[in-house]
């Protein structure tokens, strides 16, 4: 199969990603910048040839109008001989390895006049390693382009043409609704296409019907996250990453002057940048298209809930602006009319900002790295399964589930929105959107505003809140929800600081709304944290409870919170004290809580992770023949060496679940060597091989780097770097947040049902269910609470760590990604000539 994958309308993050997930296990099975760059990857294992196409639609409809053969090569292919593996895909990875094109895509030199060029080739072949690194960078490498020509009869007749004269069979699109929709047509009008062409005699019927009919599949790249039928879409978080850090440094200068900003975030016709920013960034008033203010007046509104927020005492205000938000009438809300407005009527000094397109730019976050790599191997993958009569299918995830979806399902269902924004049916329009985004606003509401929705007094609860483990990203976000949610409710929240330890030393006081208001972009752990289990001293820890008269109990940590749950639930029958509620919400770098796909805390680490190895890297490539050795945290639990391996590019890993051997490391010796060899000559590339920590006691990462520098000889150099504790510091970013509200919220109403299933018993016969001692957890598509006593089987109690991960499979998926199978059996005398 020949594919090609071209990148349409706005330029996002992860676009590269994508591209190279295609090309490369396209090589290897074959699979835009990012994304174009896996695609390109995923063809190449399967046996497949890889394209690109620059400048979207409209370079498929100006093709290839100078030949390559006219021009001064300056590298050529490798060409070794076929001497490899049974499966073939060693020797189709070395003949597809590079086509020289790859820097002139990566610098943007394409069209610049020397002696290679691609000026008039706008589909463009592409191999193995002319798409590496790629995934690092931002926009898009292969150029997009709103086509007004493919738009045309013509215009399609013509991009048909150019597919059936390079021999293309399938077309990866990834863009927003509208390319999508254009792929989609492009595909239901290929027969009529393809029968014009050879009536017109421009092709044989040989080649009409080699070609009768087009796979193509869809990826949405859009930072807007405007696509129906999918959590998220390419580039949306990384562009949520860039408001939250303008955010996080106009908090600062707006409480040193007591200021009020109004900032304006991209969303034309969907507001969940907007949203989630509010959800992350701790905004006081959000205006999305979704759900307009319900009041006759906005400006009252606005200033009602701002004059409340000063009134208690707070000294800064953030206002978010969607750019297409409107009131209940849909007339425009810009910016400048909330900032006079603020000014005017509230007397606040008030400033605007506009982010612009600055919320396009940048490096890839881990997400925009992780998820278009995986999209970009399930794309491979529907093209390879695809017959004339499936539909056209779009990539998508709901919550951490890879999914296809008709393509055309989504596209209409995502213009459902906008034509019930244009006709006032707002709750319409938020029911089209994802689930999350619902939550989301109802969230935002909760945590933001002084609004009381006080349960009765019978029904309130003193809750204590807990930190332990180790400190995560998001500890202090989900808290700090969980206060507001509380005091919105009527109930009283408690803080335990430093965990049991604490406890027993009655070291708890309440927090107030205000108190922990500016806690949402706090590392670490407010409340304090540490590893005592109230093992300790469980009948004190149970008089402790007495003592507080705590009737509902919010843990916020990782393995050590599973165990202290499990600990208090088996010592209902002996406290009473232990008979209340009590959840455990998943944080801890490691992700190595059971059962659930993801904790808090591990996307901020993970994205520490990329950019400690980004920097690591460019070292590492400035010397040309350099191998690091990247030590990383996550005690007896692999996941944040595997999905770092992947979000950054390693060649190799190492984890404690698969562990180390003399074997594995002269294979792994064999193919740097392998690798290295193949590289263009003064061309190579720095590479990195992470390792946890504890994935051997006797390989370790100083063992490692000295064996490596010895046997790398004149091919390679060898240095380690162990990040250790940066990889639990720093601000949390956007996703931990959003996800650490979203989830503390339904802890929240979780401990409330409970408690009111319980007030329903006789006082001194009040016995808490097992099921009222539960863990949340994200599985999959859905979220699903876990009694701890279940959990308990599937937990591995000895290593710390769940059984059957989630992320099992990625450490071979990352090094297929570095052609580490493909490579490691290739025999030296075959490679002498590279010597």
């Amino acid at each position: 199969m020949k594919i090609a994958i071209l990148t349409s309308g706005g330029d996002s993050a992860g676009m590269n990603a994508v591209v190279r997930a295609v090309v490369k296990v396209g090589i290897l099975k074959q699979v835009y910048n990012l994304t174009s760059y896996l695609l390109l990857l995923t063809n190449f294992s399967r046996g497949c040839e890889t394209w690109v196409v620059r400048e979207g639609y409209e370079g498929l409809v100006r093709g290839n109008t100078e030949a390559l053969s006219e021009q001064s090569l300056d590298e050529e292919p490798v060409d070794l001989p076929d001497n490899t593996s049974p499966d073939g895909t060693s020797f189709n990875l070395i003949h597809n390895l590079r086509f020289g094109d790859g820097d002139l895509l990566k610098d943007g030199t394409g069209d610049h006049p020397g002696t290679r060029s691609l000026k008039g080739r706008y589909i463009v072949r592409v191999g193995f390693d002319d798409v590496r690194a790629w995934f690092a960078e931002g926009g898009t490498l292969i150029g997009t382009a709103r086509s007004k020509t493919f738009r045309t009869p013509e215009g399609r007749l013509q991009a048909a043409y150019n597919m059936i004269k390079e021999g293309l069979d399938a077309l990866v699109v990834c863009g927003g609704d509208g390319s999508l929709t254009g792929a989609d047509v492009f595909r239901a009008e290929w027969p009529k296409l393809v029968e014009a062409l050879q009536s017109e005699g421009r092709i044989t019927a040989e080649k009409a019907k080699l070609h009768a009919h087009l796979r193509i599949v869809g990826l949405v790249g859009s930072i807007d996250n405007d696509m129906s039928m999918t959590d998220l879409t390419i580039g949306a978080p990384t562009a949520l990453h860039r408001i939250c850090e303008a955010i996080d440094n106009i908090n600062s200068t707006a409480t040193s002057h007591s200021r009020a900003f109004v900032l304006e975030v991209m969303g034309r016709h969907c507001g969940w940048l907007a949203l989630l920013a509010g959800v992350s960034g701790g905004a006081d008033f959000i205006f999305i298209p979704e759900r307009p203010p319900t009041s006759e007046s906005w400006e009252d509104e606005i200033c009602e809930c701002i004059h409340r927020h000063r009134e208690v005492g707070k000294r800064k205000t953030i206002v978010i602006v969607a750019e297409g938000a409107t009131d209940r009438d849909l007339n425009p809300i810009k910016a400048d009319h909330v900032k006079d407005v603020l000014t005017e009527r509230l007397g606040l000094d008030t400033r605007v900002t506009t982010l612009g397109h600055t919320q396009r730019g940048g490096r890839p976050c881990a997400y925009d790295r992780v998820l278009p790599t995986l999209q970009g191997m399930e794309a491979v993958e529907t093209l390879l399964e695809a017959t004339p009569t499936s539909p056209s299918y779009m990539i998508g995830i709901q919550e951490n589930k890879i999914t296809r979806v008709p393509l055309m399902e989504a596209v209409a269902m995502t213009r459902a929105v906008s034509a019930a924004i244009e006709a006032k049916d707002f709750e319409k329009a938020m029911s089209y959107r994802d689930p999350e985004f619902k939550e989301s606003f109802e969230g935002f509401l909760k945590i933001s505003t002084l609004d009381q929705e006080k349960v009765p007094e019978t029904q309130r609860m003193r809750v204590a809140l807990m930190h332990m483990g180790a400190p995560a990203g998001g500890m202090n976000a989900a808290t700090r929800a969980a206060v507001r949610y509380c005091i919105r409710h009527g109930h009283t929240p408690i803080a335990v600081h430093n965990g049991f330890r604490g406890l027993l030393d009655d070291e708890v006081h309440g927090l107030s709304w205000l108190g922990v208001d500016s806690w949402t972009a706090r590392g670490g752990s407010e409340l304090g944290t540490n590893r005592t289990l109230p093992s300790v001293d469980l009948g004190a820890v149970a008089a402790k409870f007495q003592e507080h008269q705590f009737h509902a109990l919010l843990m916020i940590g990782g393995f050590e919170t599973f165990n202290s749950l499990l600990i208090m639930e088996e010592g209902r029958r002996h406290y009473p004290a232990f008979h209340i509620p009590m959840v455990h919400l998943p944080a801890t770098i490691s992700n190595n809580v059971p059962m659930t796909e993801w904790s808090l805390g591990s996307d901020t680490s993970l994205n520490a992770l990329v950019d400690a190895c980004d920097a690591i890297k460019q070292s590492a490539s400035a010397s040309r023949n350099r191998v690091f050795v990247v030590e990383t945290q996550g005690g007896k639990c692999g996941y944040l060496a595997t999905v770092g391996a992947l979000a950054t590019g390693a060649s190799l890993v190492y984890t404690p679940e698969q562990g180390m051997d003399l074997d594995t490391l002269r294979r792994d010796v064999r193919f740097l060597k392998t690798r290295y060899k193949l590289d263009a000559k003064g061309r190579s590339e720095g590479r990195l091989v992470i390792k946890n920590e504890v994935a051997s006691q006797v390989y370790t990462t100083d063992v490692m780097q000295k064996m490596l520098k010895e046997e790398g000889g004149t091919l390679f150099d060898a240095r380690s770097a162990s990040l250790g504790h940066t990889l639990q510091g720093g601000v949390p970013s956007p996703m931990d947040r959003a996800r650490a509200v979203r989830l503390s919220l339904k802890c929240m109403a979780f401990l409330e049902r409970e408690h009111v299933k319980l007030l329903q018993q006789p006082v001194k016969a009040r016995h808490a269910t097992p099921d009222s001692a539960a863990i949340i957890t994200i599985q999959s598509s859905s979220l699903k609470w876990v009694p701890v006593q279940e959990m308990v089987a599937h937990a591995d109690m000895q290593n710390r760590r769940g059984k059957n991960p989630w992320w099992a499979n990625i450490k071979e998926l990352a090094e297929l990604l570095a052609g580490r199978p493909q490579l490691i059996g290739i025999h030296s005398k075959d490679l002498a000539q590279y010597e």
